[in-house]
């Protein structure tokens, strides 16, 4: 199984970015999907999660700017990015628990980071 990341760029703040990630491999069952960040000098945080059914949280950093979306016939997770700030600069990785064919129970997956800059 692999996560492919893609979107990320340099964008002044105020702006707006869509990162996408698609899984691909032995894919039985695509669960939780999410994106992470981790800026300099910082820890991963987590930026928004959507579930297989629908259901998204998000950062309070992000609320009311970002939006995490799925399209589950592509196995591919979105985050749509607006009102950039240069806090927003980091490194985004997306993550998806899958569940791989002949087995029961998820795993967690990471895709490669994809960078997003904003300036001010």
């Amino acid at each position: 199984v692999q996560l492919q990341a893609s979107g990320g760029g340099l964008v002044q703040a105020g702006g707006s970015l869509r990162l996408s990630c698609a899984a691909s491999g032995s894919i039985r069952r695509i669960n939780a999907m999410a994106w992470y960040r981790q800026a300099p000098g910082k820890q991963r945080e987590l930026v928004a999660v959507i579930t297989s059914g629908g259901s998204e949280n998000y950062a309070d950093s992000v609320k009311g700017r970002f939006t995490i979306s799925r399209d589950n016939a592509k196995s591919t997770v979105y985050l749509e990015m607006n009102s950039l700030k240069p806090d927003d600069t980091a490194v985004y990785y997306c993550n998806a628990d899958i569940t791989v064919r002949g087995r029961v129970y998820g795993t967690d997956y990471w895709g490669k980071g994809t960078q997003v800059t904003v300036s001010s």
